[in-house]
This record gives structure tokens, C-alpha cells and sequence, in this order.
């Protein structure tokens, strides 16, 4: 069962001077399953970005249709839709987009919060998720006084704790170091084991290693992808490395 079903999305933008038009997305088109764990790539220019804030409802395709368990996001009014992506979906960034004047507890309840929630139902939820993450010894500290790997383990919960349809992460790794981001990959399959769809955005290979397929976009279309079916994360590198370096070297569309 798809639980995101990208249908014909394509992206064009006018410049601001000259009236220039530029063509982000021409034709894309994928569907996710519930619980799976996929990962977008490509070349910086390729529409990867642009792609990841049409599914993330913060930009609208030009052409094309996004579903998300069915609903358009494009049926959605501007009244509703911050509420749509607070209670449907979840966002890790690279930059982990904490408060510094918030605890890192009250950073992770904030989308609660705003859902007013109730205090208690708050605490309910993340005690299991700040378990799992390993952060209960550090939910009363402030982001400035924790390591970056803390700060993204923090965010994770954030994005978790609102029991999001699909979670969204854009280039997690992009800001930790190799240690950290070896224990983040880990823990996002440990995740996505538990039932969790998770779809990143990342230029690193190692990252997308541990993704169960991988999307390649190139010229604002799905060029190729790969799945890892048996395949350790050793393996699924080099297939990655393979494809990347094919298309850089102008290799022919895969579909």
C-alpha cells in the first residue's frame, strides 16, 4: 500500500528579472510504501530540493499531483495545511532547527504543544522515544550545551513524537561528524524497523547505504534506482558509488 504516490510533478519557476522561465521538475513520478526507507539523490541542481519541499507541502508543483494516504496536498486550504504537516508529517534537518532558548524537552514537545496537547499525554510519548534515542539523561539541557549528534537525536524525537505518517530528512547527517553519523544511520534503520517511513534527501552515499532503495534524479527526473533487497551496506555503497559516478559521466536514463 503507497503511502505517498508522486504523480507526473513537475516544477517551473519564472525568474524574478527577465521573466526567464527554469524548469526544476519535468516529470517525476514514485510511490512509497508504507514502511519503507528511501533515499533521493543526485547532483546539486538536479530538483532534489525542490522535490523534497513539494512532499514536505511548502512549495506547489506547477503540474503533477502529490497524495499523501490518499489526500491530495494540493486540495489543501492555507488554513489547514500547517496543521496537516504538524500532525501527518516529520522534518529532520541538517541544521536540526532547535530553539537555544528551549530545553531540548520542550524543543521535542513544541508540535505538541501547538496541537495542545495535554501535559500528560506529552510525557507519555516521550519517555519510549527518549529511551530509544538515548537522550533521557539530556532532556533538561539547552541545545548550545549538548554535541551535534545530541542536538539531531533530539530532533528525531521532535519529528517522532507527533507519530507522523512519514518523516522527511534533509541531508541528516550533513552537519555531524563520521562517528555520529554512523550512530544516527543506526539508529534511522533502527526506526524504520519499528514500522516508520522515512524518505531522505542526502549527496552522501554512505548515508543512502542504509536506505532500502535508492531514487537518482538527474535533469529534474527519476533517472534510475536501486534496491538493497539482501544486500549489505558495503555493497549498496559501491552500487550507489556505480550509479552516481555513471551519471556524472553522462551514462543513458535507466527509468
Amino acid at each position: 500500500m503507497h503511502i505517498l504516490d508522486v504523480k507526473n510533478v513537475k516544477k517551473v519557476y519564472t525568474t524574478r528579472f527577465g521573466g526567464n522561465q527554469v524548469q526544476a521538475l519535468s516529470s517525476v513520478s514514485f510511490g512509497v510504501e508504507k514502511g519503507e526507507y528511501v533515499a533521493i539523490m543526485g547532483e546539486s541542481g538536479s530538483g532534489k530540493t525542490t522535490l523534497l519541499n513539494i512532499l514536505a507541502a511548502l512549495d506547489k508543483p506547477t503540474a503533477g499531483e502529490v497524495l499523501l494516504n490518499g489526500r491530495s496536498l494540493g486540495a489543501i486550504s492555507s488554513k489547514e495545511i500547517a496543521a496537516f504537516r504538524r500532525d501527518n508529517l516529520g522534518f529532520v534537518f541538517q541544521d536540526f532547527n532547535l530553539l537555544d532558548t528551549f530545553s531540548l524537552q520542550d524543543n521535542i514537545f513544541l508540535p505538541l504543544v501547538l496541537a495542545r496537547k495535554s501535559y500528560h499525554e506529552m510525557e507519555a510519548r516521550l519517555r519510549p522515544i527518549a529511551r530509544k534515542l538515548g537522550i533521557e539523561p539530556i532532556l533538561g539541557k539547552y541545545p548550545y550545551e549538548v554535541s551535534g549528534g545530541e542536538k539531531q537525536r533530539a530532533a528525531i524525537a521532535r519529528a517522532l513524537i507527533t507519530q507522523p505518517q512519514l518523516i522527511l530528512a534533509d541531508e541528516p547527517t550533513g552537519a555531524l561528524d563520521s562517528r555520529a553519523t554512523d550512530s544516527l544511520l543506526r539508529l534511522f534503520r533502527e526506526i524504520n524497523e519499528d514500522g516508520q517511513t522515512i524518505l531522505m534527501v542526502s549527496h552522501s552515499t554512505k548515508a543512502a547505504s542504509f536506505a532500502r532503495r535508492v531514487l537518482f534524479i538527474k535533469d529534474g527526473e527519476i533517472f534510475h534506482q536501486l534496491y538493497k533487497g539482501d544486500a549489505s551496506e558495503g555493497e549498496m555503497y559501491q552500487k550507489i558509488a556505480d550509479t552516481l559516478t555513471m551519471i556524472a559521466t553522462g551514462g543513458e536514463r535507466r527509468g
